[in-house]
């Protein structure tokens, strides 16, 4: 059971990374070749991510609400609302408002799911089955990996149309695996029962997952957690520069001369460089704590979006992206650790989702000022640009994270 349940969970996090892969990473591929300009796919991308910061809330209440349907439910049927949008990629004209919508309604909806997913690794382990975070989202960095690699080839050699088939085949695929894992959980909740499992957290955090939950509000939370809000601006300044290698890889390679191929086996090399890193988490986070992985990872961004900036050619990015070993890879699956940590869990709640909520704002600012920033002066300053954020993300990373949960005591 226990095998099965963490099968089906890496499952979700395979289909969801490779959904990525294909409506955010290629979306400058797909809208450039509709005809649409950088400022404009930078306005459709940023669009999305402001739909997602207010659908966050809205859907993770109503996953909490719902005691019949639960996250899982609620993630299938979005899932199915996505499939019913992407068909919208083969009838709309390019260029029109109607295409920006499409893309606006997908990656909004998509990125929703994102902390409700992250979440969910608290909800199976009510079935008493140890649930690994960190090697089932390296299964989506697996699946992105090899979907990435060869969506480059595919779109260079067949066209853009063949994104929009992917995405459904996808979207299906992540429909299968969010029923399967229901379907696994309830079988392992009524072996036990149906009561949810006491987890032995003494090396994690001092409460139990049984413990009353305490219902603030968010500008609550942020006054009891000033600090933590301060990290926050700086993964804003952080995931900057991850932003914009995500949206605007295409037009960063082709600034050096690459194509969509290069782009697609480059992207493909970086998630895949964050597989070793998230499978062996567990065992790092023993050795050292969080806040040191903090710290080292934000550094692991500088230094990353320093070298696009450096590179004159397309090895040089190769290179570049061996830092994703020591920054996103570290970073992410730390934070996640980092607040489970050091705040309750009603507090614990409110802070995954801000941390989550500042890496879409961090999106937002990308997209919008990065495609700007594309049209009027290139790809060069856009990563200079990007470096120096990172760098102040990455100074306040530093000044902070040893003080929080100290700064209440």
């Amino acid at each position: 059971m226990e095998k099965r349940l963490n099968f089906w969970y890496g499952s979700i996090f395979g289909t969801y990374w490779m959904i990525y892969a294909v409506i955010s990473s290629f979306a400058s591929v797909f809208l450039l070749a509709k005809g649409y300009s950088n400022s404009q796919i930078g306005m459709t991308l940023a669009a999305a991510n402001v739909v997602a910061v207010i659908m966050q809330p809205l859907v993770a209440d109503i996953a909490d609400r719902s005691k019949r349907i639960g996250p899982i439910g609620i993630s299938a049927i979005m899932a199915v609302m996505m499939m019913i949008f992407t068909l919208g990629q083969y009838f709309f004209k390019g260029g029109s408002l109607y295409m920006c919508v499409v893309f606006v309604l997908l990656i909004g909806w998509h990125t929703v799911l994102q902390p409700m997913f992250n979440a969910l690794t608290f909800k199976l382990e009510e079935t008493g089955i140890p649930v690994n975070f960190g090697v089932a989202r390296s299964v989506g960095s697996l699946a992105y990996s090899i979907l990435a690699a060869v969506m480059g080839t595919l779109v260079e050699n067949l066209g853009v149309m063949v994104l929009p088939a992917t995405t459904e085949i996808t979207l299906c695929m992540l429909v299968i695996s969010l029923l399967l894992t229901k379907r696994t959980f309830d079988a392992a909740m009524k072996k036990r029962g149906g009561t949810p499992a006491v987890k032995n957290v003494s090396n994690e955090s001092e409460h139990s997952p049984l413990d009353p939950v305490e219902d603030i509000g968010i500008i609550q939370f942020i006054k009891r957690n000033k600090l933590f809000f301060i990290l926050n601006l700086g993964v804003v300044g952080v995931f900057f520069s991850n932003s914009v290698i995500n949206c605007y890889m295409l037009q960063i390679v082709t600034d050096i001369g690459g194509n969509s191929e290069d782009m697609g086996r480059i992207l493909g090399l970086m998630a895949f460089l964050e597989i070793p890193t998230m499978v062996f988490f567990s065992r790092i986070r023993n050795r050292f704590s969080c806040q040191l992985l903090l710290k080292v990872a934000s550094v692991g961004f500088t230094i990353k979006i320093l070298l696009h900036w450096l590179a004159g050619s397309i090895g040089m990015l190769y290179f570049a992206q061996l830092f994703q070993l020591i920054g996103f890879a570290l970073f992410f699956p730390g934070m996640v650790y980092f607040i489970g940590e050091r705040m309750s869990k009603g507090e614990a709640v409110k802070g995954q989702a801000l941390f989550t909520t500042m890496i879409t704002v961090a999106t937002i600012f990308a997209t919008l000022f990065g495609g700007r920033i594309l049209d009027l002066m290139g790809a060069k300053p856009l990563t200079l640009i990007s470096t120096l954020a990172t760098l102040c993300g990455s100074i306040v990373v530093f000044a902070v994270v040893d003080k929080i949960g100290y700064d209440k005591k």
